[in-house]
């Protein structure tokens, strides 16, 4: 072979050298590219798999409540404990309906823990609240829930007098709350402001018992009548306690309250309405609702999952030494179970029609809404 032949042999050599190691690059730069894809979705897959989790587990749950701040706040330390969802709690009262109101589809809160059905019902039928049935609803009797589940009641309370034994005995004491407007009484007694949604739901449930003029009748003389107009039942408990008045017009378990207390505490208790012929003693329930346009959604109904467990349930009437409404918990010690007295026939779900309009009654009436 010439030199010159021998020059291009090795030319063509190299030339094919190349192209070859070329091609052997580029082969084994695809099985990287699809092991980096493979990669990239594994870790996707990951990152949707955290974001799953978080609905279970994280994030935060906005509540209203227009409970006492004392009622609540073990039981939401509780569903933060065991979920890690933070929760951010408003005490607002009854202002707590308003805002939810001012707020609509705007919604800021996903939950709202209430003391009254009306106020609930009333937030259902202005469609605040929205439709959900948690795990275990079916331990609370349709009786205490909405139509739709918007709103579940959880823990119940009924309207009694509680005295002070050293100032007044139990027979010196009114059997019906119509007795309250006899003279006799006057200056005795305690009750609170119109506003409260106790009262509230008292006075509807008097409305559809005794009608408007009566009702009205009775809200102006018993005004005049009570030595003291309290902003809420703790202060009437706490007046009763101390002999500052003889009784009060209160639920239930403020009565069971003021057994607890270290002083003050020779109280008793008076269910009104039971006679053969009389109504029955009022009966309300403290309860939850779901707000509609929750931002938080999913973590509203893990908490409405949690709640309806039978453990809670206990906590959250127990706490305020409620009775329970699920049949399976027991009540609080110093209670009697609402089968035990007569209680009103008015179904619960009934005070939400006539909220607003009971408002009204009762501030024409001359009880204020709001202390002045």
């Amino acid at each position: 072979m010439t030199k010159r032949l021998k020059l291009v042999f090795f030319a063509l050599m190299a030339m094919t050298l190349f192209i070859v190691a070329g091609c052997g690059d580029n082969n084994e730069q695809e099985p990287e590219e699809n092991d980096q894809g493979a990669a990239e979705e594994e870790a996707t897959e990951e990152q949707n798999g955290e974001e799953e989790a978080a609905v279970e587990g994280s994030g935060e749950l906005v509540v209203y409540s227009s409970r006492n701040e004392t009622f609540v706040d073990e039981l939401l330390e509780k569903f933060e404990t065991e979920t890690g969802i933070k929760v951010e709690a408003y005490h607002g009262g009854d202002d707590a309906i308003n805002r939810i109101k001012r707020e609509g589809e705007n919604a800021y809160a996903d939950i709202f823990i209430s003391n009254d059905i009306g106020a609930l019902e009333h937030l259902r039928m202005e469609g605040l609240l929205q439709a959900y049935a948690p795990e275990n609803i079916e331990s609370i009797d349709e009786r205490f829930r909405a139509e739709d589940n918007s709103w579940i009641g959880l823990s119940a309370r009924t309207r009694v007098f509680m005295y002070n034994k050293d100032e007044v005995t139990e027979e010196e004491l009114p059997s019906t709350l119509w007795e309250l407007t006899d003279s006799k009484y006057a200056g005795q007694f305690a009750i609170t402001r119109g506003g409260n949604g106790s009262m509230i739901a008292q006075v509807s449930a008097l409305r559809q018992e005794w009608g408007d003029e009566k009702v009205s009748e009775w809200l102006s003389i018993v005004k005049d009548n009570a030595a003291i107009i309290t902003e809420g039942h703790g202060d009437i408990r706490r007046a009763v306690g101390s002999g500052e008045v003889a009784f009060g017009l209160v639920n239930n378990y403020y009565y069971h309250q003021q057994l607890e207390e270290p002083t003050d505490n020779n109280v008793g208790v008076v269910y009104p309405d039971q006679g053969d012929d009389d109504m029955g003693a009022i009966v309300n329930a403290a309860g939850v609702g779901f707000i509609h346009h929750a931002p938080n959604e999913d973590n509203a109904k893990l908490f409405l999952d949690w709640l309806l467990k039978d453990e809670n349930q206990e906590v959250f009437s127990f706490n305020s030494m409620e009775v329970p409404v699920n049949p399976d918990i027991d009540a609080y010690e110093h209670a009697m179970k609402i089968s035990e007295y007569k209680t009103h026939e008015m179904p619960l779900s009934k005070l939400g029609e006539v909220w607003e309009d009971t408002r009204e009654l009762i501030e024409q009436s001359g009880l204020d809404l709001e202390i002045r």
